[in-house]
C-alpha cells in the first residue's frame, strides 16, 4: 500500500498532512496491515526530523506560484509549473501510489495534474472557509473532499464532502503546564502570553509587540515566535527597547517552534495572540483563550473569515488589522487575564471547537480507498 501526500510552502500545509500520516502509521500498526510506504511530495525538504520520525519518503518536485496578479515573474512560473507537470508525471507514474492526499496550494498542483492522468485516486483536506484555487479545481475530480469550516462546503460537490475539522498532531497537543514552565523557565506566577503567527510569523504583529513590550513584562511573560526572517531583527530591537532592565529575562524569543517547542508553547501559554490560518486549530486543540489577526491580504479574505467564525464559538476576539494599534491590543489582553469568568468560557468554548478525530476520519478514508484501489 503507498500513500501519497502533497502540499507545501507553510507549516500550515504541510503539519495537517504529517498529523494524517502519524493517524495512517497507528491504524496500520493497529490492524496489522502489511508494506505501507508513504510519500511526501513537495518543492522543498520540510521538518526532516518529522519525516524520518514517521518513516516518509520525500520526493522532490518542481512547482511555479499561479499568481493572482500579472507580473513579470509569471512567465517564468508558467515554465517551472509545465516543467513541474511533466516531471510529476514520471514521478508519480514511478512511484504509483494508490491514493494521493492533497493540501492543495500551487506546489501540490503537478502531482494532482499527473494523479488525474494516471486515474490515481485523490483526498484533499481545505483548512479554510474559502477554498484556494487549486483545491476548487482538484475538488471536481477528487474521491473526498474533507473540510475544517462547513462554510466552505458549497465549493464543492456535496457527495463528496465531509466537515471533519482540522488534523493536529497528537505530538504537540498536550503537556502539564508545570513541566511547559520549566521548560522554558519561566515564573508559574506570572500569566504567559504566547505570540504564535505561523511558521513564518508575522511582521505587523511583532512590531506592535515591541512597542507595547516593556509594559507587557511588567505584569507578564512572553514567548514569541518571531518567524525565521524577523528573529535577528526582533532580537536586536529588544535589546534597545529593554537595555538593562531585570525583566528582559521574561521575554523569550523563537525564530521557529520544533514539535516539543509548540507542544511546551501552548502548554504554557495563559492567552495566545496569532493569525487566523491553520495555527488556529492548534490553539483550539490547547483551550486557550486567543486574539486573532487576520492577514489583510490573505486569499479570498479567508483569514478574516476564518478569525470571525472561531470568534462566533465564544473561542476568541479578533482584532483586524487595520485596527491594530498598540492600545487596543494591550486593552484586550488586559480584558481577558483580568476576569476569570471571561477566561473560563473563552478557554471551554476553545476546547469545544476542537475535532481531535480529523486525522483519524482521513486517514481510514484513505486506508480504505488505497486498499481498495490495490486490488
Amino acid at each position: 500500500m503507498k500513500i501519497l501526500l502533497t502540499g507545501g510552502g507553510t507549516g500550515g500545509h504541510v503539519y495537517p498532512l504529517f498529523a494524517i500520516a502519524e493517524e495512517i502509521n497507528r491504524i496500520v500498526d493497529e490492524e496489522k496491515l502489511l508494506n505501507l510506504k508513504i510519500y511526501f511530495a513537495s518543492d522543498g525538504l520540510y521538518d526532516r526530523e518529522e519525516l524520518e520520525r514517521q518513516f516518509i519518503t520525500f520526493v522532490p518536485i518542481t512547482a511555479g506560484k499561479l499568481r493572482v496578479r500579472p507580473s513579470l515573474r509569471t512567465i517564468w512560473d508558467i515554465s517551472k509549473m509545465g516543467f513541474g507537470v511533466v516531471r510529476a508525471l514520471f514521478t508519480i507514474f514511478r512511484i504509483y501510489p494508490d491514493v494521493v492526499i492533497s493540501k492543495g496550494g500551487y506546489v501540490s498542483f503537478p502531482v494532482l495534474f499527473a494523479a488525474r492522468l494516471l486515474r490515481i485516486p485523490v483526498i484533499i483536506h481545505e483548512s479554510d472557509t474559502v477554498p484556494g484555487r487549486v483545491n476548487i479545481w482538484s475538488g471536481k475530480f477528487a474521491k473526498k473532499v474533507a473540510l475544517s469550516f462547513s462554510e466552505a462546503a458549497s465549493y464543492f460537490d456535496p457527495a463528496k464532502v465531509s466537515v471533519t475539522g482540522q488534523p493536529v498532531r497528537r505530538s504537540i497537543i498536550s503537556a502539564s503546564r508545570e513541566s511547559a514552565l520549566d521548560f522554558f523557565e519561566l515564573d508559574p506566577q506570572i500569566p504567559v502570553i504566547g505570540i504564535f503567527a505561523g511558521s513564518q510569523g508575522a511582521k505587523v504583529i511583532n512590531d506592535v509587540i515591541l512597542r507595547i513590550l516593556p509594559d507587557l513584562l511588567q505584569k507578564y511573560q512572553v514567548l514569541h515566535q518571531t518567524g525565521p526572517k524577523n528573529f535577528e531583527e526582533v532580537k536586536t530591537d529588544v535589546g534597545v527597547i529593554m537595555g538593562d532592565d531585570v525583566r528582559r529575562s521574561r521575554y523569550k524569543p523563537f525564530a521557529f517552534l520544533g514539535d516539543v517547542q509548540t507542544k511546551m508553547f501552548g502548554s504554557a501559554s495563559t492567552i495566545i495572540i496569532g493569525r487566523s490560518g491553520s495555527s488556529l486549530f492548534e490553539i483550539s486543540a490547547w483551550g486557550k483563550p486567543s486574539i486573532l489577526i487576520p492577514y489583510a491580504l490573505a486569499h479570498g479574505d479567508h483569514q478574516r473569515k476564518n478569525a470571525y467564525h472561531y470568534a462566533r464559538s465564544g473561542a476568541c476576539t479578533v482584532i483586524e488589522e487595520a485596527n491594530l494599534s498598540p492600545s487596543v491590543l494591550s486593552h484586550e489582553i488586559e480584558n481577558i487575564i483580568s476576569s476569570t469568568e471571561r477566561y473560563n468560557i473563552m478557554s471551554s468554548r476553545a476546547k469545544a471547537f476542537f475535532k481531535p478525530d480529523a486525522a483519524r476520519e482521513i486517514a481510514v478514508e484513505a486506508i480504505k480507498i488505497a486498499l481498495e484501489h490495490e486490488k
